[in-house]
């Protein structure tokens, strides 16, 4: 979840804005990474040696690679590194934002390595991801917004931003933590867990919104806020759920049960002083995602 959690870090910075980072987001599908973007992540380039030869390209019929290893920039074995490496993902939504012009190179760079020492990410050349350094995004993500929480929370959290990946789409960026006593509501489904630990959990979107992650979800294409629409958001939030009673069981030895999900039909939500939402933005809107422990 490197490129979704970049996404809020580089809002938090205020290096970009959300309507810079909605349209980068959108703009993913259709971009590939650049081989500078790579040699500046390994470390193998700097910001001013990668634009000064994307300048001679302009100047020359020439190879990115071609033109690195003429001036020095790059040594042989560091290209074929580059050409065959895994990357993680969070490059592409950067190296998105510099084309658009809403970054320089020079300010990726900068961010890229703000944000591995920020998380304490070790292995990005890698791209791979553990479970250890997923929480602690999530708990970083926690902490940007002051709101202290119980390790519950954050297997719930980081479990809901993986089945976002898995079941609608990664291309989404969550916003920092917010408290408010009353909340205002657009369409709102919650469920209720209960047992020795008590979740409240709440998914609400403005209804185009709905209709666009219905389609997701379920593979097909709504045109109408229906009652299909509604049928998928419960069910998603029920999946969920139990994917999550399944975990504390089996992790924490604490048995969870589900009440089933319904329709919030007050306009508005009381949260308690441990209730928090968080923002999560995709291309076709925002989801606010809403929990109570």
């Amino acid at each position: 979840m490197y490129a979704q959690f970049f996404g809020g870090y580089l809002l938090s910075k205020g290096a970009v804005s959300p309507e810079q980072l909605t349209s980068a987001i959108s703009k993913l599908s259709d971009t590939h990474i650049k081989l500078g973007t790579l040699a500046m992540h390994k470390g193998y380039m700097t910001a001013s040696e990668v634009d000064e030869v994307c300048f001679l390209q302009t100047r020359e019929d020439k190879r990115f690679g071609e033109i690195a290893i003429e001036r020095c920039y790059l040594f042989e074995n560091q290209l074929e590194d580059l050409l065959q490496s895994q990357n993680p993902d969070y490059l592409l939504l950067g190296q998105t934002l510099v084309d658009m012009g809403a970054l320089s190179n020079a300010d990726l760079e900068a961010l890229m390595v703000e944000y591995q020492e920020d998380n304490a990410i070790e292995d990005c050349a890698s791209g791979n991801e553990d479970a250890e350094t997923s929480i602690h995004l999530v708990e970083n993500l926690l902490e940007s917004a002051d709101i202290q929480t119980s390790d519950y929370a954050l297997a719930f959290l980081n479990l809901i931003f993986n089945n976002l990946v898995r079941f609608i789409g990664e291309d989404f960026t969550p916003l920092a933590p917010v408290h408010v006593d009353d909340y205002p509501l657009n369409y709102c489904v919650s469920q209720r867990l209960t047992g020795a630990v008590k979740f409240n959990a709440g998914l609400d979107m403005e209804p185009d919104v709905a209709v666009a992650f219905a389609s997701r979800y379920a593979n097909m294409d709504f045109d109408s806020f229906d009652e299909y629409v509604k049928a998928s958001l419960e069910d998603f939030l029920n999946l969920h759920n139990g994917l999550f009673s399944v975990n504390m069981s089996n992790y924490y030895s604490i048995e969870l049960n589900l009440e089933p999900p319904m329709q919030v039909e007050e306009s508005e939500m009381h949260l308690s002083n441990n209730g928090f939402i968080i923002p999560i933005i995709y291309p076709f809107g925002t989801i606010y995602m809403i929990l109570e422990i």
